[in-house]
């Protein structure tokens, strides 16, 4: 027999023919034959390999295709030099009708069947360990001596004919601090499952207890370490129990056919697509990726919002990566609950200003873009105002098709549960993200004040509550939004706000929002997020890791998504149906300054420019 240690260094061809013999005491080739390819075997009967095959193109993140025999054909040149694939694994598993009917060491016993059965090599998340540990990496279930952990999961893979299955993946645990390191090392080792598919709380992906893996072994957590899941083979393996075919073979979890082939050092084509990490949520605990050059972008357009027309103080309420951030959160959000409105104008009849309105259909337009539900809340006496408002921005094309308009009324102490969970349970959110743009926002004293320090609290329905309940619901984030610190949202930079905006001791909003977003005029923050949308929706990194690496890529809307961005046509539409219903700016004064030597309202036509041409460099 040969001991775990000494199978490191072993060469694949010999590795091979010690398993040929069944001479190895080892339960999986995890940390074997370091620095080459192992893959998963399944075997179907010749009738459902095209489907199958299929199957792996349209997932290949669990399912990486390195070869597909003939029918009958024991070897597979391109991968060894010298194997049989009846005999050339640890341990396999037979199927019957969908069901395991028994394990085995070799499948010599059944060549009648495999004359007409056809083999499919796929990668393994295996032949990575060495590039992870080669990063500084610890590998646990190395260290542990043990298997892998493998889990099914909630996301349904891309059907194809009878091949129908949720996605199962591997888990390893990988300190907080080498996440990003551990995604560098993997993302160009395609052929091996690539880059994480998720990082963070396992409920995300319908897990519930990692201590009970579905396959393989439970692998324990340090302090500090982050549950990190790959796509896995063994994919595959559910997908022909659901095909419930008459028979079929498969290795054993955990025991890989071993590969001539080495493993291909990670190289990037440039550096902007280089991946990034960034913790958008901490309850539950969760990572998102996205390209360095998309990132950057991002950031450009933080950048360019951030001018202050106005010299109001607001360069001081900055904070740096807060739109990336927000926006990789909504990125991930299926339903997105928007609000706005700031009555300044309270002698008037409506009271709202034209700073708001615009930029929160912007995000609305660009969430029906990518299929999100979206609805918007809103003052009780406002709702006549909206609804006619969104139906003629869907008549402009701004929209395409009306958004639902809700009110908020404190009626109780569980009101604002009730209305955002159903039937107010706290694990069933009817939305995972909230914003507020150019909302008014509650002060420490429980009023709300415009810029000049006069109370508008009789003009506001309660809609902060919204927030403040949103903060203790596990999953739901919000965004808040505006340019003068007195904003729903903007409670987490309100010392800012006291000292460096005027009134701001009076004036300052008191609620926070996750992540805050402040711009020289609210409605440029609103256009950000939606070219932020847009670029986090056409980057290749992001996208893959949204889909958890199974299904095709989305990037075949990005015409439909181009459409929905804000433009200067769209806006000069909007505002003359605001000035319509009545509606004032509430920028009267910045109408008449000059703001790199162009007076504002031309300013504010060149950030929309600047913005869209940012967004599609």
């Amino acid at each position: 027999m040969f001991l775990t240690e000494g199978l490191k260094s072993l060469l694949p061809h010999a590795l091979r023919r010690i398993i040929r013999c069944n001479r190895l005491n080892i339960r999986n080739t995890s940390g074997i034959a370091e620095g080459y390819k192992q893959a998963n075997v399944l075997i179907v009967h010749k009738s459902l390999a095209d489907d199958f095959e299929k199957f792996c193109h349209a997932n290949e993140g669990p399912l990486p295709l390195l070869y597909r025999s003939k029918p009958g054909d024991w070897k597979c040149p391109s991968l060894s030099s010298d194997s049989d694939i009846r005999t050339d694994c640890l341990q396999y598993r037979v199927y019957e009708h969908g069901a395991c009917t028994g394990s085995l060491k070799s499948l010599k016993e059944y060549s009648e069947q495999l004359k007409n059965m056809v083999t499919f090599y796929l990668g393994c998340s295996f032949s990575f360990e060495k590039a992870v540990q080669n990063a500084g990496i610890p590998v646990r279930n190395v260290e542990q001596k043990c298997n892998v952990s493998m889990y099914k999961t909630a996301v349904p893979c891309y059907s194809v004919s009878t091949f129908c299955c949720n996605l199962v993946v591997t888990m390893r645990p990988i300190p907080e601090g080498k996440l990003e390191v551990a995604v560098l090392a993997t993302s160009e080792l395609k052929e091996a499952h690539g880059a994480p598919i998720h990082m963070g709380d396992p409920g995300l992906l319908g897990i519930q207890d990692l201590s009970k893996p579905d396959y393989g072994d439970p692998v324990h957590l340090h302090p500090g370490d982050i549950p990190v899941f790959w796509a896995c083979g063994v994919t595959g393996v559910e997908a022909i129990i659901n095909c419930r075919t008459p028979l079929a073979f498969t290795h054993s979890p955990g025991c890989m056919f071993i590969t001539d082939l080495k493993n291909d050092n990670v190289t990037f084509r440039s550096s902007r697509e280089v991946p990034q990490v960034h913790c958008i949520s901490q309850d539950p605990l969760h990572y998102s990726i996205v390209s360095a050059e998309a990132a950057q972008k991002i950031k450009t357009l933080e950048t360019l919002i951030g001018i202050d027309p106005g010299d109001r103080g607001i360069i001081h309420l900055h904070r740096q990566d807060e739109l990336l951030k927000a926006c990789l959160s909504i990125s991930h959000a299926q339903s997105v609950l928007i609000t706005t409105g700031f009555p300044t104008h309270f002698t008037y009849e409506p009271p709202e200003e034209n700073d708001g309105p615009p930029g929160a259909l912007a995000i609305a337009a660009i969430l029906q873009a990518l299929q999100k539900e979206v609805a918007i809340v809103t003052d009780q006496r406002a709702m006549n105002l909206n609804r006619k408002i969104i139906e003629e921005a869907v008549q402009l094309g701004i929209l395409k098709r009306p958004v639902p308009v809700l009110s908020y009324q404190n009626k109780s102490a569980d009101s604002a549960l009730m209305f955002l969970c159903e039937n107010g349970n706290p694990r069933r959110p009817r939305f995972d993200h909230l914003i507020a743009i150019e909302r008014a926002g509650m002060a420490a004293d429980g009023n709300y004040y415009n810029a000049r320090k006069v109370n508008i609290k009789h003009l506001v329905d309660p809609i902060d509550e919204l927030f403040l309940v949103a903060q203790t619901l596990p999953g739901v984030t919000t965004t808040g939004v505006g340019d003068g610190g007195n904003e729903l949202g903007m409670g987490k930079i309100k010392d800012a706000v006291k000292k460096h905006v005027k009134n701001g001791d009076v004036i300052a909003c008191d609620v926070e929002a996750d992540f805050t977003i402040v711009a020289g005029v609210s409605n440029w923050g609103g256009y950000a997020i939606a070219c932020a949308l847009y670029i986090l929706s056409t980057c290749e990194v992001h996208d893959r890791y949204l889909r958890k690496a199974v299904g095709f890529p989305r990037l075949s809307n990005k015409m439909v998504w181009l459409s929905a961005l804000p433009s200067v046509t769209k806006e000069e539409k909007l505002l003359k149906t605001l000035v319509q219903h009545g509606v004032r700016s509430g920028k009267t004064a910045s109408l008449e300054m000059e703001v790199d030597g162009l007076p504002f309202y031309n300013t504010h036509s060149l950030m929309i420019e600047k913005l869209r041409e940012t967004t599609q460099q």
